[in-house]
């Protein structure tokens, strides 16, 4: 997402924010459902219930009070003719707001977004932009972890234990990195303990996944059988995806290492929690 985008739903986030006073008689923000339905995309208030209903699940599952960061109330809209009506509508804090985000539908370009506008006490694009790839280097290593898993699901059931499978990872990462083998990526990187692909940068997990995705995919619709034939599909595709690179001038063996993705996911871990306790409760 650049950061024209970011600007441009930030603008549309900061729109609908409204202030009230606290307990104390401070100012703080709130967001009303129905508003935030629009921001979000959801067209039907009916599927955006679903994932406030999720989130106020979420919400007592983890022992928090409710009514600190939902407050239902009836909102009144007008009709074609004129005529109003009553209907339902939520008083948010930032913590709902967050909440109901993570309950959304994750293939919104807005759910993503809102997801880091919630979830940092700023309005600083910047930072957004920061958090929203961070976002995003997590779900990718986690698409690497759940294609990973299938092949190794794919492979067992076509005669390839778990040593087996750990050659055929380590000999796509060689083709993947021109000659550069899993030890030898890890040293250059400065890796000294867990897997490689928690210390690479998103493009290169993305290009692992991809290449693993069509080793699945071959795989199955080939029927191979064995570790020969399946080593030397996925090395191709490996092959495959560094010509792909290649091609656009990215050599991904000399791509600079990221944080451990085990401390980033801790940390925003923390975060959650965090925002949680300093955000400001609704009034009694």
């Amino acid at each position: 997402m650049d950061i024209q985008k970011i600007n441009q739903y930030k603008n549309s986030f900061d729109s609908i924010a409204k202030s009230i006073p606290d307990d104390n008689g401070e100012p703080m923000e709130v967001w009303y459902a129905r508003e935030l339905q629009a921001v979000l995309g959801y067209a039907r208030w009916e599927n955006f219930a679903v994932a406030i209903n999720r989130a106020i699940e979420s919400c007592n599952t983890q022992g928090i009070n409710v009514d600190d960061h939902f407050r239902e109330v009836t909102k009144m809209i007008t009709l074609a003719k004129g005529a109003q009506r009553p209907v339902q509508d939520y008083m948010l804090t930032r913590y709902a707001c967050y909440i109901i985000a993570q309950n959304g539908d994750p293939k919104k370009e807005e759910i993503a977004f809102a997801q880091s506008y919630f979830a940092i006490q700023t309005r600083n694009a910047e930072l957004i932009e920061e958090r929203l790839q961070l976002m995003s280097r997590l779900e990718t290593r986690e698409r690497l972890r759940s294609s990973e898993k299938q092949l190794s699901q794919n492979i067992y059931q076509r005669g390839v234990d778990d040593k087996g499978f750990g050659r055929i990872r380590s000999k796509g990462d060689t083709a993947l990195f021109g000659g550069v083998n899993t030890e030898q990526m890890k040293k250059r990187l400065g890796v000294k303990s867990g897997a490689l692909a928690d210390h690479l940068p998103t493009l290169t997990i993305a290009a692992k996944n991809l290449a693993t995705e069509m080793t699945n995919y071959n795989v199955e619709q080939k029927d191979l059988q064995g570790e020969a034939p399946i080593t030397g599909e996925h090395i191709q595709n490996n092959q495959s995806v560094r010509k792909m690179l290649l091609d656009r001038g990215i050599r991904p063996e000399e791509l600079p290492a990221a944080e451990d993705i085990k401390k980033v996911e801790r940390r925003v871990a923390r975060e959650e929690k965090s925002l949680e306790k300093n955000t400001k409760k609704l009034p009694k």
